[in-house]
């Protein structure tokens, strides 16, 4: 009789000669896998463009990062990036810093000129203009990442101009509609001398009358920068005095550069809510944020740019993301045809807070959830419940399509 058992060591000896043919085999794929991908990489340029931030002062508690909304956009190449190694796209993102009077047209064309067809703009409404009309010839797409203003989605809308950055009244009415929601129905308005600030006001007073709000009182400020100034001064009675007298549930602050809005809180004659543009604030992006994965996004961009993530930053990480996306699922990497698929009504972005986000058709605005904070905590995300709308709750947020003035087709 035959015996036809194989000795433990040769079987030990087939198995790991077996095992090491299999290694070999995977090897090869994935090197020819890595030499085909090499030969079809494609290359996604995009160009970062913004006045480079002013130095701060000789003490500042949180000046304006030197790398604001850049950073976001190099934590977002990195996220492509990681995908792209997979499907075969590279992406990169050229930096182009403007100081004060340079010409931004010039330098958006000098982008143009290199082969960027993707460019990511933080510019004042005026200057962002500019730059569309000097492009709106050629094959590129700008994102606004920076600039508030409802008219660049109205009557100033621009066919070749995305919009990252929410519009003033999708702040304000996510504020009203969380004012609505608790019923803190009368408010006291106090608006700053700039031009950003009685802008702010009139869309606090457009979602004000949206949501059936009450301004009971309407005040301009008139003593000076003292939250700037960072000490009490004669004016601080006077600033007290200020307040006296109203009947209101919440003061709301229009301060855009932040001169006296942060001096209000726990100086009002009466203990009341103070919101706006500081206090209780509306905004794309919050530290506090962690819910819906947002802690992973944190903490990468805590490890590239050593600093938390602003607002700024992640509107240029949107931007980026954005790009990517339609890339990876079949865009051609050209503006064209990205612009196509950004707008196509079925594009969604995972955006860290719970539901995607998409494009308006009618003036290419992003819509997104807008998060009610205070300084060291997240307290509400808008839209609130029970605002409804017959396509998506996020179209409650600022202008709606039959409001709209943009004609841009």
């Amino acid at each position: 009789m035959l015996d036809c058992r194989i000795p433990w060591n040769a079987l030990v000896g087939r198995l790991h000669r077996l095992c090491t043919l299999c290694w070999l085999v995977v090897a090869l794929v994935i090197v020819s896998t890595g030499i085909s991908k090499a030969a079809e990489t494609a290359s996604v340029r995009m160009g970062f463009l913004s006045y480079r931030p002013p130095p701060p002062p000789a003490y500042e508690i949180d000046p304006v990062p030197e790398d604001e909304g850049l950073a976001g956009g190099r934590v977002a190449v990195r996220d492509n990036n990681t995908t792209g190694a997979f499907t075969g796209q590279q992406y990169s993102l050229d930096e182009a810093w403007l100081d004060e009077n340079e010409d931004p047209v010039a330098k958006a064309r000098t982008l143009v000129e290199e082969g960027i067809q993707f460019l990511i703009v933080n510019l004042p409404a005026s200057e962002l203009l500019s730059v569309a009309d000097a492009l709106k010839d050629r094959s590129v797409i700008l994102f606004n990442v920076g600039a508030t203003d409802d008219r660049l989605r109205g009557a100033d809308c621009r066919a070749n101009l995305l919009h990252m950055a929410p519009t003033r009244a999708m702040l304000t009415d996510a504020l009203a509609q969380f004012l609505a929601f608790r019923r803190w129905q009368s408010i006291f308005l106090v608006t700053g001398p700039q031009a950003g600030d009685k802008l702010y006001a009139d869309a606090m007073k457009r979602s004000a009358r949206k949501l059936g709000l009450t301004i009971v009182a309407e005040k301009p400020w008139e003593f000076g920068a003292l939250a700037r100034s960072k000490a009490d001064a004669p004016t601080t009675a006077e600033a007290l005095v200020f307040t006296r007298d109203v009947d209101y549930k919440v003061l709301v602050v229009a301060d855009e550069a932040g001169d006296f809005g942060d001096y209000l809180p726990y100086r009002t004659w009466n203990p009341l809510v103070v919101a706006g543009t500081q206090g209780l604030i509306a905004t794309t992006w919050h530290p506090t944020l962690e819910a819906w994965g947002a802690a992973q996004l944190h903490n990468r961009f805590r490890q590239s740019a050593n600093r938390p993530m602003r607002p700024l930053d992640y509107q240029t990480w949107m931007a980026v993301r954005a790009i990517g996306e339609v890339v990876l699922r079949g865009a051609k990497a050209d503006a064209v045809d990205v612009r196509r698929r950004l707008l196509d009504p079925q594009f969604q972005l995972a955006a860290y807070k719970g539901v995607p986000v998409n494009f308006r058709t009618w003036d290419r605005q992003l819509r997104q959830p807008i998060l009610i904070a205070q300084p060291k905590f997240l307290v509400s995300v808008a839209p609130q419940e029970g605002f409804l709308h017959q396509r998506t709750p996020l179209d409650t947020l600022g202008a709606d399509q039959p409001e709209s003035e943009c004609r841009v087709q």
